[in-house]
């Protein structure tokens, strides 16, 4: 599958475009700004591109209003059209977010309940009306929200005509704008017969159109499988990624991956690619929660050479900060401007490491050195063999170990390197060793 070899580029668009917070009703076609980032997303390397929210909601985009309109905040259908178009024909697929768990108080639907309560067709479009109780909007009825959010109300996924009103919103997506795959919000909270349904139907649409779960916690394989989604965000990693290097104990990050992907017959997740990350759009960003800024690079590094697919939050490419406990605007900024610096350049040549590995796409995970400060893994597929190596030290480190060969390449640098006498790993290094298989 495409996704498979990507390196994804993700975009909060009602953030990354200045809209206002809140919905004005005044239409400004600020979308059409993802099109004048698109030279700088090819030079960062990636070939795909998620979108958060862009259909007309209440405020944040997670409230949605009609999903059959583009935010009037970001313009119009044409213009998500336009920008369609231009990503594809510069080699970027398009990822959209589906948020189909709950809408917002402005939905159609929830806006006849509200004028018709009990004798609106739509009470049955939702999770749970109960005319005997009330909340604090004081609509004259009681009903659940998202984790008691009352702003996002939750959708019936057991009803056949919400189900038909997703799916007809779903192909026209496809029809209009080409997308390629979906990012399902919240997706552990979603009905899972639900998901077989829409996994069934979006293979009809596009064979190679993508699902992929937003999921915090669990067995990832209840939902990623043959007959669900295609991955899922892995939140697990993200977490012992940044723990990793604040700690100075690179063991964590391994456990993880040995966990999900190592050579044991248990590993839970073994030939299946999740999305990895080091930041995203509801986490403080890499550049503001890592103690050490030397270790930016090498974060990076990691999430790349490790199994999954990597992506990269808007800005975070050239060290952008922002914090969660300032809230979400701190985040979901708007700049003016895309920047390049070294840690862009840094992530560009990983990308095109990356993408250009058999080994680094498909391969099978092994740790071969492991310290608190330094690690060497193994990936290797049929035809190549990569051994990624991190130093988190201030100082120099030189491994001693079993290469199998005696020289390699750096897929990142192109650099040679002689196994001889030991390997020398310099203060604050990543490299991809390309060895004679």
């Amino acid at each position: 599958m495409w996704y498979d070899e990507s390196v994804i580029y993700q975009i909060y668009p009602l953030g990354f475009c200045g809209a206002p917070f809140a919905n004005d009703g005044i239409t400004e076609h600020r979308i059409r700004k993802i099109i004048d980032w698109i030279p700088h997303m090819k030079r960062l390397g990636v070939n795909a591109v998620y979108l958060c929210p862009v259909f007309e909601s209440d405020t944040h985009g997670y409230d949605t209003r009609d999903y059959r309109l583009v935010d009037c905040r970001l313009g119009t259908n044409a213009d998500l059209t336009d920008v369609c178009r231009a990503l594809h024909e510069n080699g970027i697929r398009v990822i959209l977010d589906g948020v189909f768990n709950h809408c917002g108080r402005g939905f159609f639907a929830f806006r006849d309940v509200k004028e018709r309560k009990w004798e609106s067709p739509y009470v049955g479009w939702f999770s749970r009306i109960d005319f005997g109780g009330n909340t604090h909007y004081n609509d004259g009825f009681w009903y659940e929200g998202w984790e008691g959010n009352c702003d996002l109300v939750k959708l019936n996924l057991h009803n056949d005509d919400v189900v038909n009103y997703i799916f007809d919103s779903i192909r026209g997506w496809v029809d209009k704008f080409d997308i390629d795959g979906l990012r399902l919000d919240v997706a552990y909270c979603l009905d899972e017969g639900f998901i077989r349904r829409l996994r069934s139907f979006t293979d009809s649409l596009k064979p190679d159109f993508l699902l992929l779960g937003e999921m915090l916690h669990g067995d990832y394989n209840r939902l990623v499988n043959d007959s669900m989604l295609h991955s899922a965000t892995n939140y697990e990693c993200y977490k012992g990624l940044y723990s990793s290097f604040n700690s100075m104990n690179l063991f964590e990050i391994n456990h993880s991956l040995m966990r999900q992907f190592g050579p044991e017959y248990w590993t839970l997740y073994k030939g299946k690619h999740l999305l990895s990350f080091v930041d995203n759009h509801d986490v403080t960003r890499v550049a503001s929660i890592l103690s050490e800024p030397r270790h930016l690079p090498l974060i990076y590094a990691l999430e790349f050479g490790m199994p999954g697919v990597p992506s990269v939050y808007y800005g975070s490419e050239w060290g952008a900060k922002g914090e969660k406990k300032n809230g979400d605007p701190s985040l979901r900024p708007c700049f003016d401007a895309s920047e390049w610096n070294g840690l862009c350049e840094w992530i560009s040549k990983l990308a095109t490491a990356k993408r250009g590995s058999e080994a680094l796409c498909y391969g099978t995970f092994r740790s071969v050195v492991l310290t608190n400060k330094q690690c060497i893994f193994e990936r290797k597929s049929e035809h190549e063999r990569v051994l990624v190596a991190i130093n988190a030290d201030s100082a120099p480190y030189v491994a001693h170990f079993d290469a199998g060969c005696g020289r390699a390449v750096d897929l990142i640098t192109g650099a040679d390197h002689d196994f001889g006498g030991g390997s020398e790993l310099p203060p604050y290094y990543a490299a991809f060793w390309k060895t004679e298989r």
